[in-house]
C-alpha cells in the first residue's frame, strides 16, 4: 500500500474533524475522498501532506512513518484549488520552481520542464504569465508543477471546483488520461459526486469525520453500504420502506392485479431527455424516471392510473439503515435496530404480461 492512515483523530476546539479513521490507499490508483462539505476530507487530504497534523494516530507513506515529518519530507506533490501561481513568474519558471530551489542542474529543469508542458499541453504558452492563461489552463500548469519534483504522492484539494461545468467535465477526462500516463499514486478531494464515478479508481466515502464505505464506483454505486452512502451518489426515491433509485422504478398501465402498488401521475418533468414522473400511492409519492421515448410510449399524462415496482435486481436499500456517523450521535439518534443488515436487491417478481 503507498498510504496507510491508522486510527486517524483531529478535532479544532470541540469540533470532531475527523473520527477514527483508517485507510489504505493502494500505490498507482487515483483514489477521490468524496463526501459533503464539512465531512474531513480535506482535512485528511491535509494531514497526508504533512499541513495538519493528526492529534492521534499515524501516517505511512510507502513504508515510511510519515506522521511527524514536514511536508518537504514526505515527497508529495499538492494542488490546491486555486492553483497558488507565481504571479510574476512565466508558466515554465512556475513549474520548474520546485526543481530550483532543491538546486537541481539547469539542463535538468529545462528537460523536466519541456516534457511537463508537452505533458498537459501547455508548451506553447512557456512563456506566458499565469495571468494569461484561462483556468483551466492554470489549473494544468499547477498540476505540472507539483509533478515536477516526481512525487511518491500527488494530492489535489477540490482542483476543478472554481472552474465552469464544461471545463470542469474536459480536465477531469484528461487527468484520467495523465493518470494512465504517469501512473503516480493520486488523492483528490471532491463533493462532486460525478467526478469522482468518472474517473477514480477507488473511492473513499467520508460524513461527519468518519470513513463510511471505500469501494470502486461500480462497488458503492450498486452495493451501498447504507442510506447516507445511497443517496449520496445518486438521486433515490422512497418505496415500501427502502431506497431506491429512480431509474430503477418501473411504470406499467393496463395491469390491475399485476405485481407492484397502485398509484396516480401527480406531476411530469421533462429534463432534456430524462422524464421524472412523480407518482402518488396511497401513502407515499415516489419519483420515477423514464426516457423521453419510454415516458411517450406510456401515455402518461397528469392523474394516469399506473402500477410502480422496482426492477428485479435492482439495489435497495432500508430506509433509516445508519452510517458510521451515526454511532456517536447519542441515544435518540441511534441507527434503528437491524442496521447492521447489508443492502439488498429486489426480489424476483412474476413477469409483466
Amino acid at each position: 500500500m503507498s498510504i496507510n492512515i491508522t486510527n486517524v483523530n483531529k478535532n479544532f476546539g470541540s469540533f470532531v474533524a475527523l473520527e477514527d479513521v483508517n485507510l489504505e490507499i493502494p500505490t498507482g490508483r487515483l483514489t477521490a475522498l468524496l463526501g459533503p462539505s464539512g465531512g474531513g476530507k480535506s482535512t485528511l487530504l491535509r494531514i497526508i501532506a504533512g499541513l495538519e497534523y493528526a492529534d492521534t494516530g499515524t501516517v505511512e507513506i510507502e513504508g515510511v512513518d510519515a506522521t511527524h515529518l514536514s511536508p518537504q519530507k514526505r515527497n508529495v506533490g499538492f494542488v490546491f484549488q486555486h492553483y497558488a501561481a507565481f504571479k510574476h513568474l512565466s508558466v515554465a519558471r512556475n513549474v520548474a520552481f520546485g526543481l530550483e530551489i532543491r538546486k537541481r542542474p539547469k539542463s535538468e529543469v529545462n528537460r523536466r520542464v519541456a516534457e511537463l508542458l508537452e505533458l498537459v499541453h501547455l508548451e506553447q504558452f512557456a512563456d506566458r504569465k499565469p495571468a494569461q492563461l484561462s483556468g483551466g489552463q492554470r489549473q494544468r500548469m499547477a498540476l505540472a508543477r507539483a509533478l515536477a519534483v516526481e512525487p511518491t504522492v500527488l494530492l489535489l484539494d477540490e482542483p476543478f471546483g472554481a472552474l465552469d461545468a464544461k471545463v470542469r467535465k474536459e480536465l477531469r477526462e484528461w487527468l484520467r488520461r495523465l493518470h494512465d500516463e504517469v501512473h503516480v499514486t493520486t488523492v483528490f478531494v471532491t463533493h462532486d459526486q460525478e467526478e469522482a464515478l468518472e474517473v477514480a479508481d477507488e473511492i473513499v466515502v467520508i460524513n461527519h469525520g468518519r470513513v463510511e464505505q471505500v469501494g470502486s464506483p461500480d462497488q458503492l454505486y450498486d452495493e451501498p453500504a447504507n442510506d447516507f452512502v445511497m443517496s449520496f451518489l445518486g438521486p433515490v426515491t422512497r418505496f415500501r420502506g427502502e431506497l431506491v433509485r429512480p431509474h430503477d422504478m418501473a411504470v406499467v398501465r393496463d395491469d390491475p392485479g399485476g405485481p407492484g402498488v397502485d398509484g396516480r401521475v401527480v406531476r411530469l418533468t421533462r429534463v432534456g431527455f430524462e422524464v421524472r414522473v412523480d407518482i402518488a400511492t396511497d401513502d407515499e409519492v415516489v419519483l420515477v424516471t423514464l426516457t423521453r421515448t419510454e415516458a411517450r410510449a406510456l401515455g402518461l399524462d397528469l392523474h394516469t392510473a399506473v402500477r410502480v415496482r422496482v426492477v428485479d435486481g435492482a439495489p435497495t436499500v432500508p430506509v433509516g439503515l445508519g452510517t458510521h456517523a451515526a454511532d456517536r450521535s447519542g441515544p435518540e439518534e441511534a441507527p434503528i435496530e437491524g442496521a447492521e443488515r447489508r443492502p439488498t436487491r429486489s426480489r424476483p417478481t412474476e413477469p409483466v404480461s
